[in-house]
């Protein structure tokens, strides 16, 4: 019976995890918000069509590249990076449908990088990552508020040593370096969070 019972809940999880798939040019002005204001017109941007499948939403014209929310996680959260990291963004999609935890999936990537399987950035390059609670984001019209904006600068392989950088910060926005000497290492800057959003 608790088996019985524990397939039943997963099942009405599973269902109430389905939310609606807001339009694509919601998705769009909602994603490109990650990114930086005199980019935001020329970004590539991906999401989801009205299936749940993930699809190209927009063709761009530079460098980035911007993923919208998923609408069946908690939260809203959009990330905008460089086009030179999507072999390891794309390979990350994948191994996370495959089921993999983010020990899994930093392992694979590891692993497949120093094979040259899978390429890395030979030169530094961005992800901004912009995030908001799901009541401060409105699917229909694609605004929100009180956003917290992030900042990554891949740098794979950069050790402390290399780049001057403490292992972690000292100070709210001082920048610091993870994962240093790995294919993911990359350098992390965490503005203070407003006030009002804090605990």
């Amino acid at each position: 019976m608790l088996a019985i019972s524990l397939l039943i809940f997963s099942g009405f999880k599973s269902q109430a995890q389905q939310a609606t798939i807001p339009l694509a040019d919601i998705q769009i002005k909602a994603a490109v918000l990650a990114a930086p204001a005199e980019k935001r017109a020329g970004v590539t941007v991906l999401g989801y069509n009205q299936k749940g499948e993930f699809v190209q939403l927009r063709k761009g014209t530079n460098e980035l590249i911007c993923l919208a929310d998923d609408p069946n996680q908690k939260g809203f959260s959009a990330s905008c990076y460089h086009k030179d990291l999507e072999p390891f963004m794309k390979r990350g999609r994948e191994l996370r449908k495959a089921g993999k935890n983010s020990q899994e999936i930093f392992d694979t990537r590891e692993k497949e990088a120093k094979s040259g399987k899978l390429i890395m950035p030979k030169k530094s390059a961005a992800l901004y990552v912009y995030t908001a609670s799901d009541e401060n984001f409105d699917a229909a019209t694609g605004q929100v508020k009180e956003g917290y904006l992030r900042y990554v600068v891949y740098v794979p392989y950069a050790t402390a040593e290399t780049t001057g950088l403490p292992l972690k910060p000292d100070a709210p926005s001082m920048p610091w370096i993870m994962h240093p000497g790995t294919h993911g290492a990359h350098i992390m800057i965490n503005p203070p969070l407003p006030a009002k959003t804090k605990e």
